[in-house]
């Protein structure tokens, strides 16, 4: 790994729009690193960025497991020795409810375990190597379902929708993003969360929506942000690829 290089991990790397995010920092001349929970499946496609030119490497990592949270961030610490920038985008979203008022606990909980606990969890494991960063970068995949003005607005198109447990937790993730950011400012680490839009996945049974390299769009923007741009903010993708600022 050449040590001139910006270094960046992503978790829930191997698919989906991880994936498209580590491909595409890689094409910025990213040394990227794959988090993810089945190291074959990651090593697999890491070797498919490095047929692509791109520096990639597999680690390891599970949001939910703290020894292995701990170890992924051992590894990095020992062939990388920083880390630039911090995509959490692994995430857990399960099949519509019937209701909120028979949703099951179990699976918020498992929601919440992955999308605020886990994130919270990686992030503190990988803050010492962001800070011998001279500019670091975290980015929270959050959803445009996370905002409580959109939930509230009759116009939106996510008034209708129900998922309390994931809308719950990406709402959670949404102010820690801003704590982190509070806090994180004087040190130069921009914090931001980002809504990938609609995207065609796994996650969402590879249904209607764009794509995950369109998705991937606004995390990319804010991972490789310059000194002078934005922290503590909600943002997506425009059509022309400019970012939106968004309502929390």
């Amino acid at each position: 790994m050449s040590s001139t290089n910006r270094i960046a991990l992503v978790t829930g790397a191997n698919k989906g729009i991880g994936l498209a995010i580590a491909r595409q920092l890689g094409a910025r001349g990213y040394s990227v690193w794959l988090g993810c929970r089945d190291l074959k499946r990651g090593e697999a496609a890491a070797d498919t960025l490095r047929k692509a030119g791109i520096d990639a490497h597999a680690v390891q990592l599970d949001v939910t497991d703290a020894i292995s949270v701990a170890r992924a961030a051992a590894t990095v610490e020992r062939e990388a020795g920083r880390l630039d920038a911090l995509v959490n985008n692994a995430g857990l979203m399960f099949a519509p409810p019937p209701s909120v008022a028979t949703e099951s606990i179990d699976e918020m909980a498992q929601m919440f375990e992955t999308n605020v606990f886990g994130v919270m969890r990686v992030t503190q494991a990988f803050l010492p190597l962001l800070r011998k960063s001279g500019s670091a970068r975290i980015v929270m995949m959050s959803s445009g379902l996370s905002s409580l003005g959109d939930a509230l607005d009759m116009r939106s198109e996510t008034w209708p929708v129900g998922f309390a447990g994931y809308c719950a937790s990406k709402t959670a993730l949404n102010m820690l993003t801003v704590k982190l950011a509070k806090e994180l400012a004087s040190e130069g680490i921009k914090v931001n969360a980002v809504d990938p839009g609609l995207t065609s996945t796994d996650m969402t049974g590879n249904g209607p929506g764009h794509s995950p390299d369109e998705g991937a769009r606004p995390a990319v923007a804010l991972a490789t942000t310059h000194a002078y741009s934005p922290t503590a903010g909600l943002y997506a993708c425009t059509d022309s690829g400019d970012l939106l600022l968004k309502q929390w």
